[in-house]
């Protein structure tokens, strides 16, 4: 897949674009990446980018002819845009997943107070991080390259992806490595039972007891099979022992 960012700021994405799981999945062509400079794009003596909104009001505003100068620069019949945006659907496993099926994803980065709204209608979709506010876009695309590419097949080992936090609807479960005993805390016996039957079950029920514990939202939306919901008995049970 192809991911362009239009920013005003290149060099915040240096180090991201040397980090070794990015590295690897644009040398495995699984992904092509490129950072468009929308500064690049101003017109005029001054080169103004941004400017005073009407009506009054403090910070600046993007104005249109450079963003969307730079967002032609990149846009194809296959590409779909995407503004950083407080006022977008909050970014999902579901959502991340659904991004790393496309051919193109443009991320279009804000930064001040915001773009001239009149150039949203030349943008497919908006996204959020979250219900907070950053100084720009740019951190806000981090997170969204890093979710996608992560899930390009090859990129990872084989099924890496698969049990982890979001993506069956629950917590992952807790995971050890040596040494077994560390100042007397013990690895879970079932761990190194070499049970591959057992090690699987004590694996769920643990993912049904954390998102419990520390995500009762999602747990709540989780659908519960009488199996699971044994399981947890059991597992509740024998701590409260």
């Amino acid at each position: 897949m192809k991911i362009s960012v239009l920013t005003m700021f290149p060099k915040f994405f240096e180090s991201f674009l040397g980090m070794p799981l990015t590295k690897r999945s644009v040398e495995k062509e699984k992904a092509e990446i490129e950072i468009i400079d929308i500064k690049s794009f101003a017109k005029g003596s001054f080169r103004n980018i941004d400017d005073s909104p009407y009506g009054g009001g403090k910070g600046m505003i993007i104005r249109c002819q450079p963003l969307l100068d730079a967002l032609e620069s990149v846009r194809t019949e296959n590409s779909t845009s995407y503004l950083m945006s407080p006022k977008g659907k909050v970014l999902s496993q579901k959502k991340a997943r659904e991004l790393s099926r496309k051919e193109h994803i443009i991320l279009i980065c804000g930064h001040y107070e915001g773009i001239d709204a009149r150039a949203e209608k030349y943008i497919d979709e908006q996204i959020s991080i979250g219900d907070y506010v950053l100084s720009g876009g740019e951190s806000a695309a981090l997170v969204i390259m890093d979710s996608v590419i992560r899930l390009l097949d090859g990129v990872l080992r084989e099924g890496s992806a698969d049990t982890e936090t979001h993506e069956s609807g629950l917590l992952e479960y807790p995971q050890y490595t040596r040494p077994s005993d560390y100042n007397g805390d013990r690895v879970p016996e079932v761990l190194l039972s070499g049970d591959d039957k057992m090690i699987d079950i004590w694996r769920h029920t643990q993912s049904l007891l954390l998102t419990k514990k520390y995500r009762p939202d999602m747990f709540e939306r989780y659908n519960l099979s009488e199996r699971e919901k044994k399981l947890l008995e059991e597992a509740e049970a024998s701590t409260s022992d």
